[in-house]
């Protein structure tokens, strides 16, 4: 697995627009972007200094995976995650690239993120004990610790370059993006949801949570961007071990939080190492997910 680690790209003759917590990001032309998915991740906004092996292609290949079956819903970025179709100098590092890049219609990102909660968990659970509602919406009395709620929904957030995201109410993303098209991106986001569930439940897969961001073209057209439905983007937990009343096991990034929660850190840089045992079962949890949603391995996709 070592040659499947990459923390960070340099590809000589290339333009790197940002370096993003996770994501490589380099301008091709006026239209189009390279977006390499690195193997680095963050907990609590703050980048570990060690990488997770293969993570980088598991959040590529899932994207990819979300955007063929919503792409009916909304139209996305993707163009293609095939090197050898990639423009100079990036055909040229098929080895570096294969299976975590993708090539992508350049847009205009809305400057909000686009929460949809299907279930009692994380910060909405820690509010609801509070005030007995998720983001300012008042819910049901005596609801339990993951706990379907009885819709999904549409909590917006925030886009923060640094540091936390933080909520805003859907009047306040009025303010900022109008209300047409707030509206629009509301009804899309919770049908993408409700498609994601009826898609992931039936392979024993809970999406409990998950966000998404929209951008727009040059010609005013809305695409859905950046990752889709990953286990950097969404709580996900086996619906065999499903018991509500208490914290789920999950196959995402959380299981690297209830590590770090565990210790004496107060969640600014630096961060505190991981121990190999934490980054060898994280590489295999995001690997779980991929073969659970598309039946793909590592092995496979960098044999192709």
């Amino acid at each position: 697995m070592k040659r499947n680690v990459v923390a960070r790209t340099q590809i000589p003759g290339a333009r790197l627009q940002n370096r993003g917590k996770v994501r490589d990001i380099y301008e091709v032309d006026e239209h189009r972007l390279l977006i390499v998915a690195t193997d680095r991740i963050s907990a609590f906004d703050v980048v570990m200094n060690e990488p997770i092996p293969g993570k980088g292609i598991v959040l590529t290949q899932i994207s990819r995976f979300w955007f063929e079956i919503t792409r009916d819903i909304v139209p996305n970025h993707w163009i293609t995650d095939q090197v050898l179709q990639f423009p100079q100098p990036f055909a040229g590092y098929p080895e570096l690239l294969t299976g975590r890049a993708m090539l992508v219609r350049k847009t205009r990102p809305l400057p909000v993120e686009c929460i949809v909660r299907g279930y009692l968990a994380g910060s909405g659970w820690k509010e609801y004990t509070r005030h007995g509602t998720v983001h300012g919406i008042p819910l049901p009395e005596q609801l339990r610790e993951a706990d379907r709620l009885p819709e999904p929904l549409f909590t917006p957030s925030t886009k923060a370059e640094s540091g936390h995201d933080e909520n805003i109410t859907f009047d306040q993303m009025v303010r900022l993006i109008g209300k047409e098209m707030a509206d629009r991106v509301r009804d899309i986001s919770l049908k993408i949801y409700q498609r994601a569930v009826e898609t992931a439940e039936p392979k024993g897969i809970i999406i409990a949570d998950t966000k998404f961001e929209f951008g727009l073209t040059q010609e005013g057209r809305l695409l859905l961007i950046d990752e889709l439905l990953t286990p950097d983007s969404s709580r996900f937990w086996p619906r065999e071990t499903y018991t509500p009343g208490r914290s789920q096991p999950s196959l995402d990034k959380q299981y690297v939080r209830d590590y770090l929660e565990s210790l004496d850190w107060d969640k600014t840089p630096p961060p505190p190492p991981l121990p190999e045992e934490i980054i060898r079962n994280t590489s295999k949890k995001y690997q779980d997910i991929l073969y659970i949603l598309t039946g793909k391995r590592l092995e496979d996709i960098l044999a192709v």
